[in-house]
């Protein structure tokens, strides 16, 4: 009763999803063909089992035991339990019976694919899933709202080219880690999925670029032809995206709102100041590990004024406090700051931000050396909302400037002092005042 007996077009097999096996399968005493072939996990269907067993075995169960506890579940129960399984689970639960079988391909459970491994053949998975997807609605998914393959490295092209031609509908796409993705596959996805609003390529090195294919473009109006509804786009480690790439992705892209281009080195101020003109909406932008980013890339960061909420500049070297003071002024209503590693800044810089940026939450300074107790005063005595504070490798700090800070700042939850020179009697003030303070630190007589 070997499941490779009954290959149709009808359900995927969970060995879409699961590791190869060394060797064949052996069964009843008698060796089979196994289902996957060397290291290749290869897409495999069935049909919809039948829900009575065996004709031999279930005569030889007693009636009372024929049922199993299970069954007395309702389908809407079911259901429920089926939303939290993975796409391979819930491919499991298909072959186990034919009630199973109808419950696990319902629709409602079908609005995220989500697939996870190296050895998986995810072009394949993708094709035989879809196809059992569209049988409703051929050649197209329309429940199909999210795929996530991320860490799936052995997709390429022709997965996306699928996703692409199949799920209309699809929101949101993350392939993060997927280095074998190119600009052509990203294209054909974003010009014919038009709700998609959620994009992750990060780790995809050889995306350089998003935007409309040149035949959906010609198709569509110059005001048309930019209407890219993406808002979140993560970029990072896109090692290859350039200025002129950013140029394209912010002409096209005008709807972003969540923007991270960490460890994007190739950028430079010009690349920003293009974002800025083109997608004014930005509420969040990381540009961390960017060593060409400067003050004047920061000035044109601070047009987005109060709009901007989350800022991370880690280890932009060549930002100083000039660049911070252009922030502090004209986007007041930042939240998030990121600044580890700049070591351009000091006391001015942070004074000009605890002024002004009064809404501040979370601030991370650490490795900065040139910031001393002054500064944490003026923080402490002009952030009193804040709630996260990291002073890492910070040389310049000593117990007062900690002290100050927890004198004032009696909601931080978070306080990462490591690798200071922090006396034990500072730390145990902090501990009093901040009742609610998760202290990190290196000081092994604290605990």
């Amino acid at each position: 009763d070997s499941d490779l007996s009954m290959r149709t077009v009808s359900t995927p097999s969970p060995a879409l999803i699961l590791p190869p096996r060394s060797s064949p399968g052996v069964l009843n005493g008698s060796s089979t063909s196994s289902s996957t072939f060397g290291t290749e996990t290869i897409a495999m269907v069935h049909t919809p089992p039948t829900s009575l067993t065996h004709p031999q075995r279930s005569l030889r169960q007693p009636r009372d035991q024929q049922g199993a506890p299970i069954d007395i579940l309702p389908d809407h129960a079911f259901l429920q339990i089926f939303t939290h399984l993975p796409t391979n689970q819930l491919c499991r639960c298909a072959r186990v019976c034919r009630r199973w079988y109808n419950l696990a391909w319902d629709p409602r459970l079908w609005r995220t694919i989500r697939l996870m491994g190296d050895v998986l053949h995810v072009d394949r998975a993708l094709r035989v899933l879809t196809r059992r997807l569209c049988q409703d609605t051929p050649n197209v998914c329309l429940t199909l709202e999210m795929v996530v393959v991320s860490g799936c490295r052995r997709l390429t092209d022709r997965g996306l080219y699928t996703v692409a031609q199949c799920c209309p509908e699809l929101r949101r796409l993350e392939v993060a880690g997927c280095y074998n993705v190119s600009n052509e596959a990203v294209f054909e996805v974003v010009s014919r999925c038009p709700n998609l609003e959620h994009l992750d390529v990060s780790g995809c090195s050889k995306v350089t670029c998003i935007s409309l294919t040149r035949d959906v473009s010609v198709k569509l109006s110059p005001l048309h032809g930019q209407q890219i509804s993406i808002r979140y786009l993560d970029m990072t480690d896109c090692f290859a995206l350039e200025d002129e790439g950013l140029h394209t992705i912010a002409a096209h892209c005008t709807q972003l709102t969540h923007l991270y281009l960490r460890r994007c080195v190739r950028l430079t101020d010009e690349g920003l100041r293009f974002l800025v003109i083109y997608c004014p909406s930005v509420r969040e932008l990381s540009v961390s590990d960017c060593r060409f980013i400067s003050d004047f890339g920061l000035r044109e960061i601070a047009k987005l004024e109060g709009r901007l909420r989350y800022l991370s500049i880690a280890h932009c070297g060549r930002i100083t406090d000039v660049g911070v003071r252009y922030i502090a002024k004209y986007c007041n209503r930042l939240r998030y700051l990121n600044a580890r590693g700049c070591e351009g800044l000091t006391d001015h810089g942070i004074e000009h931000l605890a002024k002004n940026c009064l809404k501040l939450k979370s601030l991370d300074i650490g490795k900065c050396p040139s910031v001393s107790d002054a500064g944490l005063e003026q923080l402490a005595l002009n952030s009193y909302n804040l709630k996260r504070l990291s002073l890492k490798s910070c040389e310049s700090i000593t117990g007062r400037g900690l002290q100050v800070v927890a004198a004032n700042c009696f909601d931080l939850q978070l306080l990462n002092v490591q690798d200071c020179d922090m006396p034990l009697e500072a730390l145990r003030f902090v501990k009093r005042h901040c009742k609610r303070c998760v202290i990190e630190h290196t000081n092994p007589a604290f605990f």
